[in-house]
């Protein structure tokens, strides 16, 4: 089945935000990673320090069907980082194939921002940014097919 949810990104303040938002609807986070929970990587530029205890990604339940998601951002990581343009919508699917056919829709005419793979995490992830401008985040959890 296909979900879709939020997404909120954060410059700096996202476990204040989401501690706020689980005051306001309750619920134990189901997921909450730090930026210095990804191993290291080759090609990847190195973390600056002050981003080490950030919030990597975070959930929130809000009810069966949906969830709150997020992460911390900004700096040299989001040089376009503006209050207002700081979510995306989020989709799940349930195969890879279907992640690969919305991903690509969505993409069309847009700017991949992350191409579709697998990451450590254990998802199959990507992200892009519609010719309109929305901000979306593809995923399939093959331990949820």
């Amino acid at each position: 089945m296909t979900s879709v949810n939020v997404y909120l990104n954060f410059e700096g303040n996202c476990e204040e935000a989401f501690n706020f938002y689980q005051s306001v609807f309750g619920g134990e986070f189901s997921y909450l990673g730090r930026f210095r929970d990804i191993p290291p990587q080759e090609d990847m530029p190195a973390m600056p320090e002050a981003m080490a205890d950030k919030i990597l990604h975070i959930a929130l339940p809000i009810s069966k069907e949906t969830m709150l998601m997020g992460s911390d951002t900004g700096g040299e990581w989001a040089p376009a980082f503006k209050q207002g343009n700081n979510f995306a919508i989020a989709v799940s699917v349930d195969s890879k194939a279907k992640a690969d056919e919305i991903f690509e829709g969505l993409s069309q005419n847009g700017i991949i921002i992350m191409p579709l793979a697998d990451m450590f995490w254990g998802d199959y992830f990507g992200q892009c940014t519609d010719q309109f401008g929305v901000n979306w985040m593809v995923m399939f959890d093959p331990n949820q097919a």
